[in-house]
């Protein structure tokens, strides 16, 4: 089957997919079923980490540690490794 990106291309797929499974054996269905719901988990976690992050970015906590002055530098080394 050949997929293309058009506005209308997920409910055509919606009807299709529908279609494909009315016609599997019950033992097929939950298969699909379950394999569904696992995709539409990995879709709602990405969804809370991306949503997490986007917080996270826009965050004023960290940003006392943007301005910390630097503490030591390279002449408080003893060895130096190359």
């Amino acid at each position: 089957m050949h997929i293309t990106d058009s506005p209308d291309t997920k409910e055509i797929l919606l009807h299709k997919t529908l279609d494909y499974l009315s016609r599997l054996p019950q033992d097929k269905v939950i298969e699909v079923a379950e394999f569904v719901e696992f995709l539409y988990q990995k879709h709602e976690e990405y969804i809370l980490k991306k949503g997490i992050q986007k917080m996270v970015s826009n965050s004023r906590s960290f940003e006392f540690l943007k301005e910390e002055e630097e503490l030591y530098t390279l002449d408080d080394l003893k060895v130096r490794f190359k």
